[in-house]
């Protein structure tokens, strides 16, 4: 019976995915089409876009090189590594089916062993090392290996597992026998359960087939189904569909409820609070089991705009799990949304956070970012600011429009940008309003993940010489993208394509390289934060000859002088040059090729103590500089009055600037700056 079953199984799959061979090719073909009249920079369907989807797609599917074998890898490669894009052209996409026949197989022999290994006994006293790498390796796996290499992965999971119950190695010794038996039903229970997860699911290798075809034109061009656009667009708003809750990780990988939202719907169902786990998610559809799903797969299932029903089931305390069904709202996001404070009671300088350039997409009302920032700095005026802190650090991008919007809030006229499209043709984007709302000293603070708009605007402010910036060097993306139909009579398939370069009203561009502030300081994990210049298929940075004309608001000397006294002040500075030290030790565990290490549990605790050791040391870094004087404007502390369940949110906000070591220097850059113009 189970042979028969297993039969039809594969031959459902087979079937499903040969029946849609003709669609999937008519898409992946609409794209090429789209891209090669529209794209920015578009290249031709050829072998190294062959090599680089097929790559992909393995890589995909295998990144572990646990499931496929060596001889079922080679095959494949051989069949298709430099054929896809002729196949493609063609019409012919049943490579997926075959591929995919040949990794449900290795999925369910791998699954098969996991089951045997449970029975057996894990020997561990038996000689051996592991290694770790950093980047994809070679095919390896043979037939008569498969038990062996999951055996050595199991171990190691397991010994490290037991490394993270106690800090000491004498009483996990002690205990061993019976911590390994318990360590090792949960990890090959999980293990076998996220084979049947891969099995029973509905992967969708067309998906990945679609944007692996578009991420080799450039990173930032996407396949979008209806579902995922409508998602894309909910995330450059503020306001989108939520359960009204986050989660975190715990220390044993449980999804835990951190926080309920008093205004949201987890919280109106008077059943979800603060500390349940999350077992499982379902969008009556789909079940996902949290113990044995991606972290992708549940986020999405919980983010997504199509999911507007889910059911959750939770336990609390070790108790009964129960199930809770909401229905999400649409609802205000406070941590994507802009706010403010004053800094100081003898100068006051003005701070606004910038979380992502969020717009308003419906058009029913002033919901924009720029518009936001525009009533806090308004706000901000009326306790007589003597200057202005704009905070983008981590801000990741969102609508060009509404960074063009705030741009020209704070430049009083001339030039923003010049835009390049696929023909070649140069275009300005000028300054959309007459006057400026604000005309103190700016400091704008950026770093690795100040991306996109971001930076659009950060470079405008430098341009203008109307900042100051400081902080690391940004992501370097200078491209702007578009939503496009592949079909205008259908709603089902999107493209998400790159049309635009912008260059700086100098001439030069950001793009690939990032923006580099006026005084550069380190930040934690700046030297493995992943930059623009990381993506193989990254459009290259180049200049343009200037030739726009624009007045500067200051003179650039006066800039480069405060800039000089500021890394003068900080060049001995303890939090500065501790975070160095630290990503020293970052960089030596991240990006240093890792020698072989022992299968024992005393070098696995001894690696673990490691990692513990510096992710402990981040935690607890704490700056030196006497706190910040941090507080609400007289306008922001009216409306606390009346939404008294904004307090929560207000006060985490203000405790995590009073300590803000970046802030303290921009406090200290404008005070240095208004000494300077008296």
């Amino acid at each position: 019976m189970k042979k028969i079953s297993l039969l039809l199984f594969l031959l459902a799959s087979t079937l499903s995915f040969g029946q849609n061979s003709a669609e999937t090719c008519e898409i992946v073909n609409k794209i090429n089409a789209l891209i090669q009249a529209e794209h920015l920079r578009p290249k031709p369907v050829d072998d190294s876009l062959s090599v680089f989807v097929f790559d992909n797609l393995i890589n995909e599917l295998d990144p572990s090189r646990n499931i496929f074998y060596k001889s079922e890898y080679d095959e494949l490669a051989q069949k298709y590594r430099y054929n896809l894009d002729d196949l493609i052209l063609k019409n012919d996409c049943n490579f997926l089916t075959d591929i995919k026949a040949v990794y449900v197989n290795g999925l369910l022999r791998t699954k098969k062993v996991l089951e045997k290994i449970q029975t057996l006994p894990i020997d561990y006293a038996k000689k051996d090392t592991i290694r770790f790498y950093k980047k994809s390796f070679a095919f390896y796996l043979k037939k008569e290996d498969l038990e062996k290499v999951w055996v050595k992965k199991l171990r190691y999971q397991i010994l490290d597992d037991i490394a993270e119950m106690s800090d000491n190695l004498d009483s996990i010794k002690a205990n061993f026998k019976s911590i390994e038996q318990i360590s090792k039903n949960k990890i090959l229970n999980n293990e076998i359960c996220r084979f049947t997860t891969l099995l029973d699911t509905d992967t969708k290798q067309e998906e990945k087939l679609y944007n692996f075809f578009c991420t080799y034109f450039d990173p930032h061009t996407a396949y979008f189904s209806d579902d995922g656009k409508n998602s894309f667009m909910a995330s450059l708003s503020k306001e989108h569909l939520s359960l009204g809750m986050t989660v975190n990780l715990n220390d044993k990988n449980e999804i835990i409820i951190d926080e309920v939202d008093p205004n949201g719907p987890a919280y109106q169902t008077g059943q979800v609070k603060k500390g349940d786990q999350i077992i499982s998610i379902s969008n009556q559809k789909e079940t996902l089991q949290v113990s044995c799903a991606s972290l992708e797969s549940i986020s999405t299932m919980i983010l997504s705009e199509a999911n507007k029903h889910i059911t959750l089931t939770l336990k609390r305390n070790s108790g009964k799990s129960f199930d809770v069904y909401i229905e999400k709202q649409v609802m205000k996001d406070e941590e994507n949304s802009v706010f403010s404070f004053i800094i100081g009671k003898d100068s006051k300088i003005g701070y606004i956070k910038i979380p992502s350039f969020y717009a308003d997409l419906d058009g029913k009302g002033r919901k924009g970012c720029a518009d936001d920032v525009a009533r806090e700095v308004i706000k901000l005026e009326r306790d007589n600011i003597k200057g202005l802190v704009i905070d983008l650090i981590d801000n990741g991008g969102g609508s060009m429009e509404e960074a063009i919007k705030l741009a020209g809030m704070f430049v009083d006229y001339g030039p923003l940008s010049i835009v390049v499209d696929n023909r070649q043709e140069k275009s300005v984007i000028t300054d959309p309003f007459k006057g400026v709302i604000y005309r103190g000293p700016i400091v704008v603070l950026i770093n690795s993940n100040t991306a996109s708009a971001s930076e659009f605007f950060s470079s405008i402010m430098q341009d203008y010489n109307r900042a100051l910036l400081l902080g690391s060097s940004t992501l370097g993306k200078a491209t702007m993208q578009t939503i496009l139909p592949l079909d205008e009579e259908k709603n089902s398939d999107f493209l998400k394509i790159t049309i635009n370069k912008f260059y700086r009203i100098t001439g030069k561009s950001h793009q690939y390289v990032g923006v580099t502030p006026d005084v550069v300081l380190p930040e934690f994990y700046e030297d493995i934060y992943q930059k623009e210049s990381d993506f193989p298929t990254a459009i290259k940075n180049d200049s343009l000859q200037p030739f726009l004309k624009y007045k500067t608001y200051v003179k650039r000397n006066l800039i480069d002088k405060i800039a000089k006294n500021s890394s003068a002040r900080l060049s001995d500075n303890y939090f500065f040059k501790n975070i160095k030290k630290i990503n020293l030790k970052i960089d030596h565990l991240v990006n240093t090729p890792k020698a072989e290490v022992p299968m024992t549990l005393d070098a696995v605790f001894k690696q673990k103590k490691t990692l513990n050791a510096l992710w402990t040391e981040i935690n607890t870094f704490n700056d030196e500089n006497n706190p910040l004087d941090v507080y609400n404007s007289s306008v922001n502390q009216l409306l606390l009055g009346a939404y008294p369940n904004d307090k929560t949110i207000n006060q985490y906000q203000m405790d995590n600037l009073k300590t803000n070591p970046y802030l303290n220097e921009a406090v200290n850059i404008i005070n240095e700056f208004n000494g300077m113009s008296k």
